[in-house]
């Protein structure tokens, strides 16, 4: 089964949420770029690229090729798009290609050559994490890098909670489940590489969250968590058995919540490396 078939990527792609992506995308690249490291002239393989700014950032980083794959068509002309109005010609070092993550469009002699293999916020959105990351193991030289970073959706925190938060973001979770896909995975990172043959090398969290009172990225978080449910809205109603009355007012506590001097955001995702023996 492709990636696309097998994927539950429950936000769509439409331009608002390719908008927000972009967004988020600019809040947490750095953190993980600086987690990923690369010493310089790292060949690497994006898994799920997206808009393909951690692949740029890469390159800026000083990986001497990156290779991204990315079944949403829509994305990729985004990416594109991005690429053209930020950094024209752009090298062809910055591979874009389109295809599934359980089958990369991956020349034969391609195989067993990169250094690094990635993907982020992949795992999250497919039904069978393992035969990706085997996949990432695979596509590494004996020695080469297989870095994988998603989310542990109980691991989100408000404070103070917005009334009836809770059982929106059980029904969002359930979201996934109901798709076959796991919003969890993000503590599985390390059993996964070990299933897939790979030796440990560690784990860490990366911290995405904020307060009211600490300025910075507080605020584009927050809108982007009510951004992630107003635009899951009709999923996450369907799966919870919540009436549009009751989702809407959430809605509305959340954005009450805003505005709270203490409001607060506890967050962070899983992060893991194994190295291909």
């Amino acid at each position: 089964m492709s990636a696309r078939d097998d994927a539950g990527y429950v936000h769509g792609t439409a331009p608002v949420e390719q908008d927000r992506l972009a967004r988020l995308n600019d809040l947490l690249n750095a953190r993980s770029l600086d987690a990923l490291a690369l010493e310089g002239g790292e060949r690497v393989l994006d898994l799920g690229a997206g808009l393909g700014q951690m692949a740029r950032g890469m390159l800026a980083r000083g990986a001497s090729r990156v290779v991204g794959i990315e079944r949403s068509t829509a994305q990729i002309e985004r990416a594109r798009a991005l690429v053209e109005r930020d950094r024209p010609g752009w090298p062809d070092a910055f591979d874009l290609r389109a295809g599934d993550s359980l089958s990369p469009p991956l020349a034969a002699d391609e195989w067993g050559t990169f250094d690094v293999a990635h993907a982020r916020f992949l795992l999250e959105h497919v039904t069978d994490p393992l035969a990706v990351v085997r996949i990432m193991a695979r596509a590494v030289r004996p020695g080469g890098r297989i870095v994988v970073e998603d989310d542990d959706h109980a691991v989100l925190r408000l404070w103070p909670e917005p009334p009836g938060f809770a059982r929106v973001w059980a029904a969002y979770e359930q979201t996934y489940v109901q798709l076959g896909c796991d919003p969890w995975v993000g503590r599985r990172l390390v059993a996964l590489l070990h299933e897939a043959g790979a030796r440990n090398v560690r784990n860490r969290w990366l911290w995405f969250g904020g307060c009211a009172d600490g300025g910075g990225e507080f605020e584009a978080l927050a809108v982007n968590l009510a951004e992630i449910l107003r635009g899951a809205g009709d999923a996450i109603r369907a799966a919870g058995g919540l009436d549009r009355a009751l989702f809407d007012g959430v809605l509305a506590e959340l954005e009450r919540w805003r505005a709270h001097p203490d409001a607060t955001i506890w967050y962070a995702a899983s992060w893991a490396e194994g190295v291909r023996e």
